[in-house]
């Protein structure tokens, strides 16, 4: 029994002895065969400490690929000896640097407009390249080849040779593989996906010619319908007469909810008084990509707002769409204006569209007697409407619009108290995100309206001003015949989920009822999260007009709270 017990604690010893020598950690050291070479190869960044030989053996071989990589093509690694325990010395030949490669090529197989992009020394037989560029070079013009459905194109070096001591000279070839099209596209993970997508706003369908890179990009973009996501890249099957793309999509929840609603006795009468708001907004639920917008906002005395809204991409499965609106604004017992329209989208590319459609205004007076002094009559008005917008999305979470035009007319008249006028409404809409790294941007948004008439009602006029337009102000508070908003952020994303962002406001706008204009800013800032509940947002701001001091009663706080179900 004793001879047991001494055999299993010698093994023991033996194991944890054995196991703090293979433990022990291994260094690399480097050498090269003059002074000269051994500065080129100390300024190559490797790494030194390893936990076994082979990996040490394999970082002695990439560093011999960067030697060759920069230029010392002759190099070569003559020994790894062992110094002592735990290091260990590679020793390199590092042959001479050449700086430069001069490569001869056929007008058949590249153009110069090709060869632009990669170098500016160029004639009509041959380029010339920092040696360093080689590698990128040669895989960009691969790249450039495949984009025509040319998916198996080959681009390569040969006949290399030394030209002088700083020069090498070589042929570049390229090796044609069989075009391909694509023949069918199968959707893998969300089989009632609305296919017209594909088509229209990826811009993907039967017949095109097959580029994988271009894939892949415009695969990751169906991120940005928020309704859909790509599990992962596309996969291609290559048979000998078909090729078929396989999309891996998963439908995502994108619907959102939000809202207080509070009721209260109103002063003069004994009736109800609402308050609050409430925010829906419906997405593809049916599986057509269509999206029904609901809101409703008020604060009890001043002011109430509804909007209904309902849109229907790519009717019948061709680039046509349909969308229609409502809007009512009541303001206080002054007036009560409402406007509705009905448009046709039309899908020209990937990012653009346009549309046409008929809209129709009405108001009306609350008041019994008339307001000929505040500028409100009754009044309809009827219009034809147009436009054209562009946008640019991006693969954020957060941000998913990385730039975005909008451009819309509305040409018409107005009648009220037996007078009819002709009318010009004008509204656009710029935005942009300057992305200066994976953490830092800055967010600009330009949003202007202009209303061209011969007389000017207070009830046909815009109103602005809040958390959607300038911040620091309350809601639709200013009444405006001209108006232009320039929102700035400079934002910092702490991960996905949360970033905080400053905010600075500039407006100027005009009341040609009371020959006012007026210029308008404010500054704060304001933090974003996003939730499994939603996306909150919470911003501070002081509003002040041109000739006014700051004060700090004009401090708003705006929140906005979007709850996805």
């Amino acid at each position: 029994m004793k001879q047991i017990f001494r055999i299993f604690l010698y093994l023991n010893i033996y194991t944890a002895f054995f196991s703090v020598l293979t433990s022990q950690t291994l260094l690399l050291k480097t050498k090269s065969n003059d002074s000269i070479s051994q500065g080129l190869l100390d300024s190559i960044n490797h790494i030194k400490k390893f936990k076994d030989f082979k990996s040490l053996q394999n970082e002695t071989h990439q560093i011999l690929q960067v030697l060759q990589r920069i230029g010392c093509l002759e190099s070569e690694l003559k020994t790894i000896k062992k110094y002592n325990d735990s290091i260990y010395i590679a020793k390199y030949h590092v042959g001479p640097k050449y700086t430069y490669i001069k490569i001869f090529y056929s007008n058949e197989d590249f153009t110069k407009k090709e060869l632009f992009s990669y170098s500016d020394k160029i004639t009509e037989s041959y380029f010339i390249l920092p040696f360093e560029n080689l590698e990128t070079t040669l895989k960009g013009l691969n790249l450039d080849k495949t984009k025509n459905g040319n998916t198996f194109a080959r681009v390569f070096l040969n006949n290399i040779k030394v030209f002088d001591s700083k020069t090498l000279t070589a042929n570049i070839n390229l090796r044609n593989g069989s075009k391909r099209t694509i023949d069918q596209i199968l959707i893998k993970g969300y089989d009632k996906f609305p296919k017209q997508f594909i088509k229209y706003y990826l811009g993907i369908k039967k017949g095109m010619n097959l580029n994988n890179s271009e894939l892949i990009r415009k695969n990751s973009e169906l991120n940005s319908l928020r309704f859909v996501t790509a599990t992962k890249p596309p996969e291609i099957l290559f048979k000998k007469d078909s090729t078929t793309v396989y999309l891996y999509l998963r439908k995502v929840k994108n619907n959102n909810f939000d809202g207080i609603l509070g009721f209260s006795s109103g002063e003069e009468n004994q009736g109800l008084t609402f308050n609050g708001y409430i925010n829906l907004e419906l997405n593809n639920n049916l599986n057509y990509g269509e999206q029904f917008l609901l809101n409703y906002k008020a604060d009890g005395n001043d002011q109430e707002n509804f909007r209904a809204k309902l849109s229907i991409p790519y009717l019948f499965k061709t680039p046509f769409g349909i969308e229609t609106e409502l809007k009512i604004f009541k303001r206080d017992s002054t007036f009560l204006t409402s406007n509705q329209f009905a448009k046709i989208n039309y899908q020209i590319n990937t990012k653009s569209r346009t549309h046409i459609g008929y809209k129709s205004y009405q108001s009306n007076n609350l008041r019994k007697e008339s307001l000929i002094d505040l500028f409100v009559e009754d009044y309809n008005s009827k219009f034809l409407l147009t436009g054209y917008s562009f946008t640019n999305n991006q693969n954020n979470n957060l941000f998913p619009i990385k730039s975005l035009f909008q451009l819309n007319f509305e040409i018409g008249t107005k009648n009220y108290s037996s007078i009819k006028e002709s009318q010009l409404r004008v509204e656009t809409k710029l935005i942009y995100i300057f992305n200066l790294n994976l953490k830092n941007s800055i967010f600009l948004k330009n949003h202007s309206k202009l209303l061209n008439s011969d007389t000017f009602l207070t009830n046909e006029l815009y109103q602005f001003g809040g958390i959607k337009s300038i911040r620091g102000f309350n809601e639709n508070s200013i009444d405006a015949s001209f108006y232009s908003v320039l929102n700035t952020e400079y934002r910092y994303q702490f991960n996905n989920s949360l970033y905080l962002h400053s905010i600075l406001d500039i407006a100027y706008f005009e009341n040609q009822n009371i020959a006012l204009r007026e210029k308008l800013y404010s500054f704060g800032f304001g933090i974003g999260l996003q939730t499994k509940q939603g996306i909150l947002k919470f911003g501070i701001a002081n509003g002040n007009t041109e000739n006014q001091y700051f004060n700090f009663s004009n401090t708003k706080i705006h929140v906005s709270i979007t709850s996805k179900f």
